[in-house]
């Protein structure tokens, strides 16, 4: 009996052991594969969104390439305008930097003096600090010459990831029902017809989420906008669009969104009221974003639990920054209808699940 225990929790130290290097080394491989596996992934969930429209056009009135391209199109207008807004915000802050700077002097004295007087730190501690964050290429020890390479590193890889990504959404919107017939190819016929409804509802269940949120985005949107428009920020309208895209990370998105309007508002104007305007606005916002249109608009479409989603969202960030934010629903959402279709997985498709507990 002692010999069998024995055995048994030799298996389990030795299975649970393998398994966690097995994760280990699937997050480390995913890491260090993110650029040619961000722009691909990207392209995929951007194809599934547009697929019932390239539908559409292909029954009406143009070929399966021609739908395909102009589809692409599309989603590269949405994504230049987007890139234009933030251009401009980015723009407005530059401008109104001296402003802002002037602004908040006497606010950080009143900082600095407060943790004199109320933490251990001292003057000293407080000048390293002010040191240490000094703003790019402006820094007395900066090297300007290797923080411009790198920049422009940076953005020539960023663009060729951006342009890569709309070649992907081509192919995969052009051939997907070759990619499709190679899925089914690969399970023996009398599994195919339950791959196939794999297929589809992975394909539904991304379709209606990114529909819903594009859908919650505008609503969001004009929410903000009164808020804002009414607390006095800066540049409202653009400030509630990219707070309302922003929301597309679940729970980060409104903090940064928050953060904008903040720099926009209260950091320009110094006025306490537009500070408690903004506070308020985005308070009501989450309440009717969590409350009402996130289960109205977006619905049960996604059915994952609340902690699953944190936990997606922090995984992503940590293995692909932002971009892995953004993809982590929807690929958690995937995951979970294909473990849902597969018996010995099932018990993960009810943890991932928001089913009630009782």
């Amino acid at each position: 009996m002692e010999k069998t225990f024995s055995s048994k929790g030799k298996q389990i130290l030795f299975f649970g052991t393998l398994s966690i290097l097995a994760i280990y080394f699937l997050f480390q491989g995913l890491f260090h594969a993110k650029g040619f596996l961000i722009p691909l992934t990207t392209a995929l969930i951007f194809a599934l969104l547009m697929m019932p429209l390239a539908r559409k056009m292909e029954k009406s009135f143009i070929n399966r390439t021609a739908s395909s391209l102009l589809n692409t199109f599309i989603i590269l207008l949405v994504s230049v305008g987007f890139m234009a807004l933030v251009s401009m915000q980015v723009k407005t802050v530059v401008d109104d930097w001296p402003q802002i700077t002037e602004t908040m002097k006497p606010k950080i004295e009143n900082l600095k003096g407060f943790l004199l007087e109320h933490t251990p730190l001292d003057q000293e501690d407080l000048k390293q600090s002010g040191e240490g964050s000094s703003v790019p290429f402006m820094g007395k020890n900066s090297n300007a010459g290797q923080k411009a390479a790198s920049f422009v590193n940076q953005a020539i890889s960023f663009f060729g990831d951006y342009l890569l990504t709309f070649i992907y959404i081509f192919f995969i919107l052009n051939y997907r029902h070759r990619f499709k017939d190679f899925l089914l190819l690969l399970f023996p016929d009398s599994k195919r017809k339950e791959v196939k409804k794999v297929i589809e509802d992975s394909a539904k269940v991304t379709q209606k989420y990114l529909v819903g949120k594009l859908i919650l985005i505008g609503l969001l949107a004009v929410l903000y906008s009164i808020g804002l428009g009414v607390s006095g920020v800066n540049n409202f309208i653009l400030v509630s669009l990219i707070s309302a895209i922003l929301s597309i990370i679940p729970y980060i998105g409104n903090m940064i969104g928050m953060g904008l309007a903040i720099v926009f508002g209260y950091l320009t104007s110094g006025d306490p009221t537009v500070l408690i305007g903004i506070i308020i606005t985005f308070t009501i916002a989450q309440f009717v974003e969590s409350y009402i249109l996130q289960p109205y608009v977006v619905g049960d479409q996604v059915d994952l639990h609340p902690l699953f989603v944190i936990l997606a969202v922090i995984i992503g960030g940590m293995i692909w920054g932002i971009m892995g934010m953004i993809l982590a629903i929807p690929i958690l959402a995937i995951f979970n209808v294909v473990f849902s279709h597969i018996p010995p997985l099932k018990p993960f498709a009810f943890l991932f699940s928001k089913e009630d507990d009782d």
